[in-house]
C-alpha cells in the first residue's frame, strides 16, 4: 500500500470537533476557568455533582462553590487570583464544595494552569472526584469501630475522653478499698453506673448490692427504709422489717442523692460508719453490719456544710475517696460514641435507624446538654420515634436542641467540691471561637494541622469556621 493510501486510511478528523463529547464521558467533574476565576467550560459530570445547570455556571466566578481548598489557596496567592497560578498545579487535595442546594460535596481536586504558546497563563483546568461514597464507607467503619469499642467500655460506661479515663482510674483504685467513696456529678452523668462499677470491681463483688434513692423518701420513710423497724414502731408497722443496711450485709450499699438526707438521719448514718452497727426504728438492740458505703450527689456539699444544711463530721466521713464525673459538655468528643451506642440499642429493638446525618450530628455537638447523657439518650429516643427509619435529620431532633442558646442555663454546680476552689473554666462559644482563631494563626491557616492540634477532624474545623463566621483570610492577615 502506498504512503498516500495509508495516509488516507488513518487520517483522523480534528479532535477539537469532538472535545465536548469526550469530556462528557468522564465520571469526574471538569471545569476550565479563566485567570480571574471566571468559569469557561464544565462537563456533564460536574453539573450532576453540583446540581447546577450549564448556563448557571458559565461566566460566573468559581467562588460560588465555596471550596475550602480554593479559599486557602487564594489566601496565600501573593497578589494573584489564586496561588494555583503561582505553583502551577494542585494534586490530590481533599475539599468540600457547596452544591446548588446548599449541601456540601466531599471531593478530591486536581488542577493545573493552562498556558498559551508563548508561556503566558490564560486559565486553569480542574478535575473533581466525588468521594462521598468513600466517606460513607469510612463512616460505617468508624461507627463499627466505635460500637466495638463501646462493647469493651468500662463496665457498661461509654466514653474514651481524658476526663473519663481519669474517672475510670480513680474508680478502679477506689474499688480496692473499703473506705467510703463519694461520686460527684450533675444529674444525668451516670453516677449510679460508677457506683455499680465500684461494687463489681471490689472485694464485696460476690455480696449484695443495694441501692437507695435518698431524695425519693421523706424523713420517716427513709429512716425505716435504711435501718428497718420493729412491729408497732409506728402506725402501720404491722410486722418486723429488715432495713437496707441489713440486706446489704457483706456487700455494698449505694446512697444516691446523699445531699438530700435530713440532718437527723445523717447522725444515724455517721454512727453506722463509725460503729458498723444499725438499730431498727423502735428498737435499741444494735445489729452488726459489714457494709461498704458508696454515696453520690449533684449538690455542693462544702457550701451546704458552711450553711449548716449538712453535718461537717458526716461530710468528712463520706468524702474519703471523691470521684468527679465530667458533664457531657466537657467531654463532647464522647458524644458520637454515645450516640452510636444508643442508636445501636434501638436497632436491636427492631427500629430501622441507620444513623445521624452530618447536620443532625452538628446540632448535637453544638448543644450544651444541661441534662447530660440522660438527656442525650432521651433526645435520640425522640428522634428515632419521629424518623421511624433511615437517617435521623435535624427536623427529627427535639426542637429545643435546634435552639441551644435559648434552652441552656448554666446549672448551680458543686464546683468547689468537684474541682477545688476555682474549678476548670467552661469554654463558651466565644472562648472556642478565639481558641480556633489562635490555632489557625499558629498553623498559618492549615486546617489539617489545626485539627491535629485540637484533636478533632478537619471537617469539624471547617464546620466551626462556618459556625463562628471565621474569615480565614482575615485571620492569617491579622
Amino acid at each position: 500500500m502506498s504512503e498516500k493510501a495509508m495516509g488516507q486510511v488513518f487520517t483522523m478528523p480534528d479532535i477539537h470537533d469532538y472535545l465536548e463529547e469526550i469530556l462528557n464521558t468522564m465520571n469526574d467533574g471538569l471545569m476550565v476557568v479563566a485567570s480571574d476565576g471566571t468559569v469557561l467550560m464544565v462537563n456533564e459530570a460536574l453539573l450532576r455533582m453540583t446540581g447546577y445547570g450549564r448556563q448557571e455556571l458559565l461566566g460566573r466566578s468559581c467562588t460560588l462553590f465555596h471550596c475550602d481548598t480554593c479559599e486557602g489557596e487564594r489566601i496565600g496567592s501573593g497578589g494573584k487570583w489564586c496561588s494555583l497560578f503561582v505553583s502551577g498545579s494542585l494534586r490530590n487535595k481533599r475539599c468540600f464544595i457547596m452544591r446548588k442546594d446548599g449541601g456540601y460535596l466531599h471531593a478530591v481536586k486536581n488542577a493545573s494552569v493552562l498556558r498559551d504558546k508563548g508561556g503566558r497563563v490564560i486559565g486553569a483546568v480542574e478535575t473533581i472526584t466525588d468521594i462521598s461514597e468513600l466517606d460513607r464507607k469510612e463512616e460505617q467503619i468508624v461507627q463499627l469501630s466505635r460500637l466495638l469499642e463501646s462493647e469493651k467500655g468500662f463496665h457498661g460506661i461509654i466514653g474514651t475522653s481524658p476526663a473519663m479515663q481519669k474517672a475510670y482510674d480513680i474508680t478502679e483504685k477506689a474499688a480496692q478499698s473499703d473506705a467510703p467513696a463519694i461520686i460527684y456529678g450533675e444529674s444525668g452523668t451516670g453516677k449510679e453506673l460508677f457506683a455499680r462499677a465500684i461494687h463489681d470491681l471490689g472485694p464485696h463483688r460476690d455480696g449484695p448490692y443495694i441501692q437507695v434513692n435518698c431524695a425519693a423518701l421523706n424523713e420517716s420513710l427513709l429512716e425505716s427504709e435504711l435501718f428497718g423497724h420493729v412491729k408497732g414502731a409506728f402506725t402501720g408497722a404491722t410486722s418486723h422489717r429488715e432495713g437496707r443496711f441489713e440486706a446489704a450485709n457483706g456487700g455494698d450499699i449505694f446512697l444516691d442523692e446523699i445531699g438530700d438526707v435530713p440532718l437527723s438521719i445523717q447522725v444515724k448514718l455517721l454512727r453506722v460508719l463509725e460503729n458498723k452497727q444499725v438499730e431498727r426504728v423502735g428498737d435499741h438492740r444494735p445489729i452488726p453490719v459489714d457494709v461498704r458505703i458508696i454515696t453520690a450527689t449533684n449538690r455542693d456539699l462544702p457550701r451546704m456544710v458552711r450553711e449548716g444544711a449538712f453535718r461537717e463530721d458526716f461530710f468528712f466521713r463520706i468524702n474519703v475517696i471523691p470521684i468527679h464525673l465530667p458533664p457531657l459538655r466537657e467531654r463532647m468528643e464522647d458524644l458520637p460514641l454515645l450516640a452510636d451506642a444508643f442508636l445501636s440499642r434501638h436497632r436491636k429493638k427492631g427500629r430501622r435507624i441507620q444513623g445521624l446525618s452530618p447536620k443532625a450530628m452538628a446540632h448535637l455537638m453544638a448543644y450544651a446538654w444541661p441534662g447530660n447523657v440522660r438527656e442525650l439518650k432521651s433526645a435520640l429516643e425522640y428522634a428515632c420515634v419521629l424518623a421511624g427509619e433511615g437517617v435521623i435529620q435535624p427536623e427529627h431532633l427535639p426542637p429545643h436542641i435546634l435552639r441551644p442558646s435559648a434552652s441552656f442555663t448554666e446549672p448551680n454546680l458543686p464546683r468547689e467540691s468537684l474541682y477545688g476552689k476555682r474549678g476548670p473554666s467552661l469554654p463558651g462559644p466565644r472562648d472556642k471561637r478565639q481558641e480556633l482563631i489562635d490555632v489557625l494563626r499558629q498553623t498559618g491557616g492549615n486546617q489539617s494541622e489545626a485539627a491535629r492540634i485540637l484533636g478533632v477532624s478537619r471537617v469539624t474545623i471547617w464546620n466551626r469556621m462556618k459556625r463562628y463566621n471565621i474569615d480565614l483570610k482575615k485571620v492569617i492577615a491579622s
